[in-house]
């Protein structure tokens, strides 16, 4: 069964390049050309998207406005597209809930290694009969056959695929100072420069939907000039 991949952008020319490329290895694109357009078609089969890949900048609305909205109805992956020097959409992005971002210009080839990295994290995790499948701690449990986190209240907590990737990393790794660049290669398979934010941003999204957000964190603390450690007591079990 072919990936299906929603794309909105309002340059024709872009639009064509990458449905010919992205049907070429195998993916089946559906194009919209604007703000209205899109909505639209992702209403139509909202529960089929494998991916959508959001452009900032339309004519009737902005990328911006289109995740918000996605988010609202559905855990489907975003990839943002963004002006090369503009951290803040990055950012303000990541804040909505996309899970990675693109910097134009950029190479059809750089997206789609961009779309397979993403979607590996929204497969669920192979589990044998030697090795666990949840992981409590603080109230919370996590599901890895399901990619899903419950509270102490037996609701799901809404998270995107790299959020669950981030906390699943940090719930192996309890107690330990994991430095910027584990953490980034872990949850996105590349590092970022020393002053890119954009992990701090996720770490902040991710205690917020963990309600660790506090004066003191809890769960994930901050280790100044090393890293974030996962403090919580972690407990692991096949059931």
């Amino acid at each position: 069964m072919l990936r299906k991949i929603l794309i909105v952008d309002d340059d024709q020319k872009t639009r064509l390049l990458l449905k010919t490329y992205l049907e070429k290895n195998q993916y089946e694109v559906t194009l919209a050309h604007n703000g209205e357009s899109f909505i639209a078609e992702f209403n139509s089969q909202i529960d089929q998207w494998s991916l959508v890949i959001l452009d900032i900048m339309l004519p009737d609305t902005d990328g911006f406005a289109l995740c918000k909205i996605v988010r609202q109805r559905s855990n489907v992956p975003i990839i943002m597209l963004t002006a090369s020097s503009a951290e803040t959409d990055r950012i303000v992005g990541l804040e909505l809930g996309s899970d990675d971002y693109i910097a134009k210009p950029y190479s059809p080839r750089e997206l789609l290694a961009r779309i397979k990295a993403i979607l590996r994290r929204y497969t669920p995790d192979t589990i044998s009969s030697t090795s666990c499948r949840y992981y409590r701690f603080g109230g919370f449990t996590l599901d890895l056959i399901e990619r899903t986190v419950i509270d102490s209240n037996d609701q799901v907590v809404p998270l995107t695929g790299l959020d669950f990737q981030l906390l699943k990393y940090f719930a192996e790794h309890p107690a330990e100072v994991l430095d910027r660049r584990v953490l980034c290669e872990e949850t996105r398979g590349r590092d970022v420069g020393p002053l890119d934010r954009t992990l701090d941003v996720q770490i902040s999204r991710l205690r917020l939907l963990l309600k660790d957000d506090g004066k003191q964190f809890v769960l994930i603390k901050t280790v100044r000039g090393a890293g974030y450690v996962f403090s919580a007591e972690v407990s692991v079990s096949h059931d």
